[in-house]
């Protein structure tokens, strides 16, 4: 089941994303974060792009980094604040109502980590491409960029049972939603395009969901 698009179903209710979230992917994006959080040293700057309710924002600041979350879900970021003010963790994670396209404010070789949690899916590939300067751009030489999201299989038949599912779940996306979603194709590539280095891959059984670490030469 696509991770990505019951998310998007979810976004239209903030305050039940992260437990529909939990039962519709069984724990297993929770699985994921802590993997990509490891990756995260005490002291280490981190930008955090489309943070939603800070599940990854979260962890970063739990590791001892000090993360900046940026969204343009108000909603979501009223989550993420809460969750913040609960773990005591104010002074470590700063939350923004801000988009990518607003990037070009950061400072260059300014974060030591980047990280993406579902957030390069909802990009177009103009967006994707401005992102991923971006990101060569702001994140430190030796810096990590962290993504988790969804893909598309590279199988045959994994490909039809993936568009199959995506058929019956973007419908129901696009009544609730009025949006679309689509699977990323080739990211490792366009990371690599970038200018980064990829330092490793996992991809899921389905083949429709990625995690890749990737560094800033």
């Amino acid at each position: 089941m696509s991770t990505y698009i019951l998310m998007k179903i979810l976004e239209s209710a903030p305050k039940r994303y992260d437990l529909g979230i939990r039962l519709l992917t069984g724990g297993r994006l929770d699985k994921v974060y802590d993997r990509l959080a490891s990756h995260i040293k005490e002291g280490d700057k981190v930008l955090d792009i489309g943070c939603g309710t800070g599940a990854l924002s979260i962890r970063a600041a739990q590791k001892g980094g000090r993360v900046k979350g940026i969204d343009i879900n108000s909603q979501m970021l009223e989550i993420a604040q809460i969750w913040a003010n609960k773990l005591n963790l104010t002074e470590q994670i700063e939350l923004c109502e801000m988009g990518i396209a607003e990037l070009d404010r950061e400072e260059a070789d300014s974060y030591d980590v980047m990280m993406s949690g579902l957030c390069f899916s909802e990009l177009d590939d103009d967006e994707l491409s401005f992102t991923l300067r971006e990101a060569k751009r702001i994140i430190k030489p030796g810096g990590l960029l962290l993504v988790a999201d969804e893909v598309r299989p590279e199988k045959i038949y994994k490909k039809i049972i993936n568009g199959l599912r995506r058929i019956f779940f973007g419908a129901i996306v696009f009544i609730i939603t009025q949006t679309t979603t689509k699977a990323l194709k080739n990211l490792p590539e366009k990371i690599r395009d970038s200018g980064f280095d990829i330092k490793s891959i996992k991809i899921n059984r389905g083949e429709n969901f990625i995690e890749l670490i990737a560094r800033k030469p």
